[in-house]
């Protein structure tokens, strides 16, 4: 397999109301069997999910980190590691500050599985090609240092791939081994886009078709709580 991964350039600041689909549709050549994988932050913009904060203060986000926990899970001087109405687990509840105004802190989209899916219904729509769409986010992991991007929506392209049953390059049979293609995607997608660079969108080329289909982060990829051994 050969993968070809595309920042996609010249999109507008986004702001609310606008119509993401539309705009990368425009800015990147998309073609059949592409997946589209697209920043968070550009999603809660054009979805209004933004809230006002103190841009004199660091700390005035710190009550709607509160407000959008579920549950505290731990908590180091200001760093709050909490889960979300979504089932993530991450700091400060996904609330961000980072690549927005400074008086304004933005939040996870309520829906990024929704959200995925409306901008691939759209890009079809206007560009007649199927695409896959991730919504990624940058997360911390545990045990290890720095961050990677992972996925939080998904349209179009299965979250898991399941090799259980399948033989190894031995010939033996895995047992455990399902491969979190979206997060891998994600993580890929952003060596593309950069952190400070102004690339909110990139264009992955060369999926294997067969990673196409339907699913769901919340239902495919978020381990429920009777099977995770740290919660």
């Amino acid at each position: 397999m050969r993968l070809e991964i595309i920042g996609v350039n010249g999109l507008p600041e986004i702001a609310a109301g606008d119509d993401l689909a539309s705009l990368i549709s425009d800015a990147a050549d998309l073609a059949e069997g592409d997946v589209v994988v697209v920043t968070q932050k550009i999603v809660s913009k054009a979805e209004n999910a933004m809230v006002a904060v103190d841009p004199d203060d660091p700390f005035s986000h710190k009550p709607v980190v509160e407000r959008e926990s579920v549950r505290v899970l731990r908590r180091r001087g200001d760093l709050v590691i909490s889960e979300t109405k979504h089932g993530f687990v991450c700091a400060n509840a996904g609330v961000d500050r980072s690549n927005v105004n400074p008086d304004q802190a933005a939040l996870l989209p309520d829906d990024p599985d929704r959200s995925a899916r409306r901008i691939r219904d759209a890009i079809t729509a206007k560009a007649g090609v199927n695409v896959g769409v991730i919504v990624s986010d940058t997360f911390g992991r545990p045990w290890r240092r720095g961050v990677a991007d992972v996925a939080i929506g998904v349209a179009g392209i299965r979250p898991i791939l399941d090799l259980r049953g399948t033989p190894d390059a031995s010939g033996r049979e895995l047992q455990v081994t399902e491969v979190a293609i979206v997060d891998e995607l994600a993580a890929a997608a952003e060596l593309a886009m950069g952190k400070a660079d102004g690339v909110p969108v990139a264009v992955i080329r060369g999926v294997d078709p067969d990673w196409f289909g339907p699913g769901s982060i919340q239902t495919d990829l978020i381990r429920p709580p009777g099977e995770d051994l740290f919660r």
